[in-house]
């Protein structure tokens, strides 16, 4: 109360005025006070292939993230890769960010962010996945599909929403 007394001491308001904007707020909202978005960790792609910003499952480790509010909830594995460059024009710009969750399934035709064993990180679309393969398509024409055998591969993880 007494931050509240501060302002209005400060705005040269009446506590009566100070009222009606909570009261005007809360019903047109239906809550009193705005709610706080959702968060998840932000790496560049450049950052991403260096060691120590993901454990073996594809989740981000260690600290020192920046944070990204996102749309709606998340998984607690959750996380955002901005994008840097132009090589997945057209569909991500510079500067786009993209919200990844390792915990969601995969399937033909999903948008994904791969990591191979060598620490090159990327992303593609998901053509086909066996016990022996991966095979990604492009988002960019100009580059061509790529295939990895499956020990070659770190991790996969389903891009589930992008800001662009």
């Amino acid at each position: 109360m007494e931050s509240i007394f501060k302002i209005i001491d400060a705005t040269d308001t009446q506590l009566s005025d100070f009222a009606a904007l909570v009261e005007a707020k809360s019903s047109s909202s239906g809550n009193l006070l705005p709610l706080n978005k959702p968060t998840v960790p932000l790496v560049g792609f450049a950052q991403a292939g260096a060691g120590g910003f993901f454990d073996d499952a594809g989740f981000p480790a260690g600290q020192g993230w920046d944070l990204v509010e996102i749309p709606s909830t998340a998984g607690d594995g959750t996380y955002a890769l901005s994008v840097q460059g132009e090589s997945m024009m057209p569909l991500y710009r510079d500067g786009d960010v993209l919200i990844v969750d390792p915990e969601e399934n995969t399937r033909k035709g999903d948008r994904v962010v791969v990591k191979t064993c060598t620490g090159e990180i990327m992303a593609k679309i998901l053509q086909h996945r066996t016990s022996k393969q991966v095979e990604l398509s492009s988002l960019n024409p100009d580059h061509p599909p790529r295939v990895f055998a499956l020990g070659e591969v770190e991790w996969l993880a389903r891009i589930i929403w992008a800001s662009q």
